[in-house]
């Protein structure tokens, strides 16, 4: 597996941890010292989860019930369908965002096992426009350390995570370009694309 393959499996669990960390409805205003509180948090929960000895189906399931309970799925995938998802039905919508979770939940959940003795520090935390940005360092056994940032926003009505951006390259924009090509395999059909997404990953 190569550098950039564990990398985006480990923040992308990460996230997941993360969100399950997010209240389901904060009276306040997501905050700076929140942010920063929150993945500082991620790291103990993902880590706790990596110790369980749990079945790896066990551990994909859940990490799809994180993801479906806590990020903010519609936005991510209506996202990696780009312009697609104007021309998809809401029905069509409707089954490739729970397709999408799926092909999430296996892709980057199988690959929880691989990250044991990793650890993530978390360096600063600074407002964009609407949301916040926490930078952090990831340290990988065997790698060189790389940053990531997790991106944390309430623009949905409560605190959801929308992204990461891994050395400069955003995850959700990654799954766009993985999407795109799997769609183009299929001269464009939404249908067979999400029938696609059912069993990849």
């Amino acid at each position: 597996m190569n550098d950039v393959t564990r990398r985006t499996a480990l923040v992308t669990g990460l996230a997941a941890a993360l969100a399950a960390s997010l209240p389901a409805a904060p009276a306040l205003a997501l905050t700076e010292a929140r942010a920063k509180a929150l993945v500082e948090q991620v790291v103990r929960d993902i880590n706790a989860v990596i110790a369980s000895g749990r079945p790896l189906s066990q551990m994909i399931a859940q990490f799809e019930h994180i993801f479906r309970r806590y990020g903010d799925v519609n936005i991510i995938a209506r996202s990696t369908l780009g312009a697609d998802s104007r021309r998809a039905t809401p029905a069509q919508m409707r089954a490739y965002t729970n397709a999408f979770r799926g092909y999430i939940a296996r892709k980057y959940g199988k690959r929880f096992n691989e990250f044991k003795g990793g650890r993530i520090e978390v360096r600063g935390v600074r407002k964009v426009k609407s949301w916040y940005e926490v930078i952090t360092t990831v340290y990988l056994p065997g790698a060189a350390p790389f940053e990531v940032r997790f991106l944390i926003s309430d623009r949905s009505g409560k605190d959801l995570f929308f992204d990461m951006v891994i050395e400069g390259v955003s995850l959700r924009l990654s799954e766009r370009t993985e999407i795109g090509s799997m769609l183009d395999r299929r001269r464009g059909n939404i249908d067979a694309l999400i029938q696609d997404l059912k069993t990849a990953g």
